[in-house]
């Protein structure tokens, strides 16, 4: 090798290592500090052992204002590339805190919309890392305009690859709406914040002191503003939960999910007894999913967040199928504002990658009150009305217990199109409860009998024997088939393979108008 040739390669190696080095040794040592891996041990750790592969790794800021060219570091605060997670190709973006702060500029933004681009071209899912104090305030307009275009390509990748945000750090103002778009957030427990206007502006504006955990950490958004759907203790914890999410998603809006075998486990002889069938009585709907689904395959999303129903993830012989659940333990299972919108996006979601649906029914009423009223009840359940209905995945309704008034329609009944409707005996699909319906419909009656409570018991029971009970529904086409509960899974899983090649028609629009 002639000396021309040994320069170049030790100035390319030279480049090489000051990639590697980041924001330098002392930096990477604070990451480490703060209990965080850094941007580069974060993609070894999200992808298959030795198949990442670096993209645009010596990309520079060209911004020479405010002293910005004696702070350029070649990569510029953010890593991207590709790689396998499960075999399978995914592309990746992961800020990096050790340089600016992972504040993003033109030239960071422009990686990030590159691995975006290839993203959408190659038709896999995109991983986006998120550690960043937020705009590069040095490089003024040119960094909002990166933010605008990683949020245009959210939207135009969106129902078409899965996107994920990762929050490892803090990711504040308009950065939040980049994982606002995603699919799903994940955050960690001590290290992730999310929030419009930090805690400083909050206590100039309101006088009120509050720490950013208390404005927007894991906790807040976990559990009150719906925003983040899973949280894990550490930043490897969280990755290998995005792991196991991307197990359960196919590639694309075209592709299928994987079969994974797992220990088919049937135990719904045991579901007659998980379920009183004293309406009144409560139970964990979570004991039901596992009943009827491959042994520990249930990845719940959302779990501390409107908690009157669960939904999430499961694999039936195999295959992955999205479970909507009324949860009895929680408000009696009855739906509210929350519930709707945490429901319905998940609806929307499986509809957008082919994941088929299956839905348990318990389900009293709509939530009453002025609070409810106030607060948009009303446009809220709409939407998951609307996700129901322009669902086009095969979806099964499987009714335990109550089916009350319009929160049954709402939950996949057959008419919004549900292709299997199920039902246990114990089974009470009506306007409402018996009692509530005997006051107004034999409140003359009862007024005027001599004893008004007999006549009242004698009227719910007759109630109760024409009207609670699935065979007047089965009579009249709205149930499918009344099945013993210990013939759930069976029923599933026949209807779910004669549904497989489903094809359902719409009318050609641009898009509907779903009331958000």
């Amino acid at each position: 090798m002639d000396s021309t040739w040994t320069e170049k390669i030790a100035g390319l190696n030279e480049r090489r290592a000051k990639v590697q080095a980041a924001g330098g040794q002392a930096r990477v040592d604070k990451q480490h500090a703060s209990g965080k891996l850094t941007a580069r041990e974060r993609m070894e750790a999200l992808f298959d052992d030795g198949t990442f592969v670096e993209t645009d790794d010596m990309v520079t800021s060209r911004a020479n204002d405010f002293g910005m060219d004696k702070k350029k570091v070649i990569g510029d605060g953010v890593i991207t590339g590709y790689g396998k997670v499960h075999g399978r190709t995914v592309f990746a973006s992961s800020q990096d805190f050790t340089v600016g702060g992972g504040s993003l500029g033109e030239a960071q933004a422009m990686k990030i919309c590159r691995v975006m681009d290839m993203a959408m071209e190659m038709k896999a899912p995109y991983i986006s890392i998120n550690d960043s104090g937020g705009a590069r305030i040095e490089e003024g307009i040119d960094s909002l305009s990166g933010y605008a275009g990683i949020f245009y390509r959210n939207t135009i990748a969106s129902g078409v690859i899965p996107q994920i945000s990762v929050i490892m750090g803090p990711c504040a103002g308009g950065a939040c709406y980049s994982p606002a778009i995603c699919d799903y957030i994940f955050m960690t427990r001590q290290n992730s914040q999310m929030y419009i206007t930090g805690p400083a502006v909050v206590k100039s504006v309101t006088g009120e002191v509050i720490t950013a955990s208390e404005l927007g950490g894991a906790g807040v958004h976990s559990s009150v503003s719906g925003v983040a759907h899973f949280v894990y203790d550490d930043d490897l914890e969280c990755l290998n939960g995005v792991r196991r999410l991307l197990g359960y998603l196919p590639q694309n809006n075209e592709d299928k999910s994987m079969t994974v075998p797992g220990r088919s486990v049937d135990a719904c002889s045991t579901l007659a007894d998980i379920v009183p069938a004293d309406p009144k009585k409560g139970y964990d709907v979570r004991d039901v999913i596992a009943a009827f689904i491959d042994s520990g395959s249930f990845f719940e999303v959302q779990k501390d967040f409107a908690m009157n129903i669960v939904v999430g993830f499961a694999r039936i012989d195999g295959k992955t199928v999205g479970i909507v659940a009324n949860q009895s333990n929680y408000m009696a299972g009855s739906l509210e504002i929350n519930a709707s919108d945490k429901a319905s996006r998940f609806i929307r979601f499986c509809d957008c990658f082919n994941i088929p649906l299956v839905t348990l029914v318990d389900v009293p009423a709509f939530l009453p009150g002025t609070v409810q009223e106030h607060g948009g009840i009303i446009r809220h359940g709409a939407k998951l009305l609307y996700a129901y209905s322009e669902a086009t995945v095969p979806r099964i309704s499987i009714i335990m217990r109550k089916a009350y008034g319009g929160a049954y329609i709402a939950m996949n009944s057959k008419g919004l199109g549900a292709d299997m409707v199920f039902a246990w005996p114990i089974a009470e699909i009506a306007v409402m409860g018996a009692s509530g319906a005997v006051a107004i419909i034999g409140r003359k009656a009862i007024k005027e009998a001599e004893d008004p409570d007999a006549v009242k018991q004698q009227l719910i029971d007759e109630y109760n024997e024409k009207f609670m009970n699935p065979y007047v529904a089965a009579e009249h086409g709205y149930v499918d088939k009344v099945i013993d509960p210990s013939e759930t899974r069976e029923e599933i899983i026949r209807a779910l393979d004669m549904l497989e090649n489903k094809k359902a028609g719409r009318p050609s629009r641009k898009h509907g108008n779903i009331p958000l």
